[in-house]
Formats: C-alpha cells, sequence, structure tokens
C-alpha cells in the first residue's frame, strides 16, 4: 500500500512481501523499478519536482530509513518494519541464487564489482552474476548509453541492482525503464558494503536511527554537507506536515 511523505510515495511493505514480489516480476521477465527511500531521498524529492516525479512513478519506495519508517508508524501502521537497501539486496540475491535468477551489478568501480561478486557468489551457491559494469563517472555519450542497454539485454539478467547513488541511480532507472525487462532495483551504498569496503553501522546503531552520524564518521568530507543540512529540514517539514494533518482532522470532525 503506498503513502505519501511531503509529496513523496512510500510504500508500507516487509522484507518478504518484497522479495517476493520482485522474484515474481523477475521471473516475468518485467521492467520494473524499485527504490530504497532514506531522509536524503524525500529531501531530493521535495526540492525537485521532476525527481518527485520520478519517485512517485516507480514501481515499489521502500521505507529504508529509520525516520521514514518512525513516520509510517505515527500515520498508523505501528508494525511497519525497515527494509533496508542494502539488506533487501542480500535477500533478493538469495531468492535469486535458489531460483536461478540472472542478476546483474551497476555502478561503482571495477575493483568493488570484483569484490562484490567474488564474495555475493561464495555466500549464495548457484548465483548467476550476468554482468558488472562500472560506469564512467562523468554523463554517458548516447553511443556509451546505447552500448550498455545492449550488454544489460544481451546479458539476461532479470534484476540490476544499480549503485549510482542518489538521484543519479533513480534518474537513471527511470531513464531506462521498459527498455530494460528486468527489475532495477537501487542500492545506494550496497555495493561497497557488501564488498568489504565501506563498514556498515552496527544493528544496534541502524535501529536507533543514527545510521547517518555512523557514516558521517566514516566519510565526514563526502557526507557533512548533506546531514547538516538535509536532516533538520527533513524534521522541521515532517512535523510540521504531522501538525497540520492533524488540525485538518480536527477541523475534519468538528464539521
Amino acid at each position: 500500500m503506498s503513502h505519501f511523505l511531503l509529496g513523496m510515495k512510500l510504500d508500507t511493505t516487509s522484507y518478504m512481501e518484497a522479495t517476493n514480489k520482485i522474484i515474481a516480476w523477475a521471473k516475468a521477465g518485467e521492467s520494473r523499478s524499485v527504490f530504497a527511500a532514506n531522509v536524503h531521498m524525500a529531501m531530493e524529492a521535495h526540492d525537485s519536482q521532476a525527481f518527485c516525479n520520478i519517485v512517485n512513478t516507480a514501481d515499489m519506495v521502500t521505507p529504508d530509513g529509520m525516520p521514514l519508517v518512525w513516520a509510517l508508524r505515527h500515520k498508523g501502521y505501528p508494525h511497519q518494519e525497515r527494509v533496508y537497501g542494502p539488506t533487501l539486496m542480500l535477500k533478493l540475491l538469495d531468492a535469486a541464487a535458489k531460483e536461478g535468477i540472472p542478476v546483474g551489478f551497476m555502478g561503482s568501480t571495477d575493483e568493488i564489482l570484483h569484490k562484490l561478486t567474488e564474495k555475493m557468489t561464495a555466500r549464495f551457491p548457484g548465483l548467476i552474476v550476468g554482468i558488472q559494469i562500472a560506469p564512467p563517472f562523468r554523463p554517458l555519450s548516447t553511443e556509451e548509453d546505447q552500448r550498455i542497454i545492449k550488454e544489460i539485454k544481451d546479458s539476461g539478467v532479470k534484476i540490476l541492482f544499480a549503485s549510482l547513488g542518489c538521484p543519479k541511480q533513480e534518474q537513471w532507472i527511470a531513464s531506462h525503464y521498459s527498455q530494460i525487462h528486468a527489475v532495477m532495483v537501487g542500492v545506494g551504498a550496497a555495493f561497497a558494503f557488501h564488498a568489504g569496503i565501506v563498514p556498515q553501522a552496527p544493528n544496534w546503531i541502524q535501529k536507533m536511527g543514527l545510521e547517518w552520524l555512523f557514516r558521517l564518521n566514516q566519510e565526514p568530507h563526502r557526507l557533512w554537507k548533506r546531514y547538516a543540512f538535509t536532516n533538520p529540514r527533513f524534521i522541521f517539514l515532517i512535523l510540521r506536515e504531522f501538525i497540520l494533518e492533524k488540525v485538518g482532522n480536527k477541523r475534519h470532525q468538528e464539521c
């Protein structure tokens, strides 16, 4: 079921439900888009109507960040769990290995992709990695883009994981929707996590909603601006939305 926070679509789902849906889409060879939404994505969508439209037309948007999970619980879904992109990726790889569904990895660097594939095929026996693509860190030419599309099609992958960073990965997925007959899943920093290049926050930190602080400590130069400006704005805007909703409901009841 879909809801909206600050105008952005967000689905109430679980790891099991999300995995089952994605595997069913993959088996059917459908072109689908799946995003894992956190505070950063919510604010990108709030600040850009074009990006908001991309997120709102996705086939599935999971609550990746704990603040979004808490917001859904506040809206009447007390049992909503976090459906974290990197963890969802592992569950999908496990299911894909068991079902014989070929997967692909797009994003990051050749070194990370090599280590990721090595670790994931060892962890999930039978996993078929049909393609690994490390695109250049610049806009692709039309010829380069068409070559990548052909490589993905020829590989036969049915689930394509994209690790290009937000909003780039969502924009790429949206622009290739229907051109690639695979479920395209944006997973952010998951490649670096699962390749063992970047450490993940411990579970207790994630559950407290403090993963951003852990990541800030790991990559301060890259992330400080994002968290210094994004998090406080999100808190202000979401609290304002809750207050306005409460006032609106009260007025409706009074009428």
